[in-house]
Order: C-alpha cells, then structure tokens, then sequence
C-alpha cells in the first residue's frame, strides 16, 4: 500500500485540514444521495461501478437505496461511495471555504482530499481525476486519527476507470 501526505493543492497536516471543515456529510438515512453527473462523469461512473470490490475494509458490499451506478455502500455503519459529485467547496475557487493550499492524500496513485464532519465521519473526494468520487468513511472506521486505510480498497477500481485529468 502507497499511502503519502500531498500538498499539490499545502496546510501542514490533515488533522488541520479535517478540524476546519465545516461541512455536512452526505446522503440521508437509508443510503447515498444519487449524484447527477454530466454526460461524460456519467461514463465513467458507470465503469467505476462495474470494477468496485466486493469488501472495503473487510465489509461486505451491500445494496444502496436508491439503487443507481452511481452509489455504493459498503457495512454498516456505511462506507459510502458517490460518484460524478461536484468540486469539493474547499477546491472551488470563490467558494466561502476555498483553501487552494488544502492537503489531499495520496493512496497507491490516486489523490483523495479528506475533510472531516461534524459526526467525526471522513469524507475523502478524489482530486484530479476527470470526474470526482466522495467516499465517506464513518467515525467507526476512521477513529478519532482519522484512519483512511479503507480507501487502499478502492483505489485500483478508481484509478483503472477515472482518467487522471482536471474537470
């Protein structure tokens, strides 16, 4: 597993980053909200569900409700996964929360932004890929150090159908 701190985008560590997001996490009770990509992030997000693994984390794949090729979930509490999701506030510029130095990690060749949410879940968003992927790692998974290990699960499926590219 490659897991490294990256800073194309600077803050001193992603504890920071993650105690300075003030964001809400995504989907409601029962599953993922259903993103609704453009065209071409819809393709792709398309091929990234028909590669995504079994288990993440040791935890069974489950059926997300509403059932779309653009969610998935893994366990319960859920590792859930969304893709073709709009630019990270924290990346957009003119964005309230634009950070342009804001840490991303980098796990086996794909670039993750983590911020932390006020339930203590993680919500990593891919960088620099054509289309955007947000997995939210619950509390339980992440633990108060913020673990992102679960992330080396999904990793390969990313980085094989989501081209390295700027959207």
């Amino acid at each position: 597993m490659k897991f490294s701190l990256r800073r194309p985008l600077g803050l001193s560590a992603v504890v920071v980053l993650c105690a300075a997001a003030g964001c809400s996490p995504s989907g409601g009770a029962e599953g993922p909200a259903v993103p609704t990509p453009p065209a071409r992030a819809a393709g792709l997000c398309r091929a990234l569900h028909k590669e995504l693994p079994k288990t993440v984390d040791g935890k069974q794949r489950r059926t997300a409700d509403p059932v779309s090729d653009f969610t998935a979930v893994w366990g319960d509490p859920a590792i859930a996964l969304r893709c073709g999701v709009e630019r990270p506030e924290i990346i957009k510029p003119g964005s309230e929360h634009y950070n342009p130095a804001a840490d991303s990690v980098e796990i086996d060749g794909v670039d993750w932004l983590p911020e932390r949410q006020p339930d203590g879940s993680v919500r990593c968003t891919t960088t620099l890929r054509e289309a955007f992927v947000e997995v939210t790692l619950p509390r339980k998974v992440v633990g108060e150090a913020g673990d992102l290990g679960a992330l080396t699960d999904l990793a390969g499926a990313v980085a094989k159908t989501i081209p390295v590219g700027v959207v």
